[in-house]
């Protein structure tokens, strides 16, 4: 089969041909039809994440299975599946036994210890794979594992219950799915975005507030204000997808939060106040914090 193959340390991947891999115990073969590309694929090119070389990446794989391997039950020829970035763990630490897998230390990784999907066929672990419906076409279904994951993973870590508000840092690709999550689940939504020209797309998205801190302002409700702003709205979950952080926000501190990307100089801290948690986002520099209407 072809794959593409990363041969060496940051080297240029190379378009080769690769013995076809088998299902092994408890795995089935997949014959992908996508493969979603990853900032983490650089990552893993430029030696960052730990993995042998050569090697074949790709952590959003999705396709066909062809075979299915010895003890699998759940999965049949023809379903269409992907899998995730951890496939498979040890399932006896304190790690695994307390439910959070992703910190196991013999966690079995997608593309790092185990082939990835930027390949003709893959191999995956039956219990790792997830059906995808057939309304929903490969190439829309191999991001959602990856960034899917992420986003819809930090909202079971925030713990948001019903009637409580979501506030997302950051509309970009993570961001932007964390948005219809958010209302999909049935949360109040709340958008922190710097950046005016995704105000149409956050509201098709099903945000109900967008907030940013006034640099770009048009038609909209601002809080003017002569010192640092203090803007408390009561959200109970924040997942911060952001590369830098909007200027209504400072440094970092302990929180109900989403593990998301990069959260670069940004912190969301919860207090309990009159039996209601409020998000106080405080900023370091005089600027003003808007509510875009």
């Amino acid at each position: 089969m072809q794959a593409a193959v990363v041969p060496a340390v940051n080297s240029p991947w190379e378009i080769r041909d690769i013995p076809q891999p088998e299902a092994g115990p408890n795995q089935v073969l997949v014959k992908m039809h996508a493969s979603g590309v990853c900032y983490s694929d650089v990552h893993e090119t430029l030696g960052h994440l730990p993995g042998s070389f050569p090697r074949v990446l790709g952590h959003e794989p999705v396709g066909e299975i062809v075979a299915i391997g010895p003890g699998v039950t759940s999965r049949k020829v023809g379903d269409r599946v992907g899998t995730t970035w951890v496939q498979k763990t040890c399932g006896r630490c304190e790690w695994c036994l307390r439910g959070k897998k992703n910190f196991c230390p013999k966690q079995e990784i997608t593309a790092i210890h185990l082939q990835g999907g930027h390949a003709e066929y893959m191999p995956m672990y039956a219990d790792a794979t997830m059906l995808i419906p057939d309304s929903i076409s490969y190439e829309q279904a191999a991001p959602i594992f990856c960034a899917g994951y992420t986003v819809w993973g930090g909202l079971r870590w925030a713990k948001p219950q019903p009637h409580e508000r979501v506030a997302v840092v950051g509309i970009g690709g993570l961001g932007h799915l964390a948005v219809q999550y958010a209302k999909a689940a049935g949360f109040e939504t709340i958008a922190i975005s710097h950046s005016p020209d995704k105000d149409k797309l956050i509201r098709e998205l099903g945000a109900d507030e967008i907030v940013r801190d006034g640099k770009e302002r048009g038609p909209q409700t601002t809080c003017e204000c002569n010192g640092p702003v203090r803007m408390r709205y009561k959200s109970n979950a924040i997942a911060v997808f952001a590369s830098s952080a909007p200027a209504c926000m400072g440094p970092r501190s302990n929180s109900r939060s989403a593990p998301g990307a990069a959260q670069h100089e940004t912190w969301v801290r919860l207090a309990d106040r009159s039996s209601q948690r409020r998000a106080e986002l405080i900023s370091k520099r005089r600027h003003c914090c808007t509510l875009v209407r």
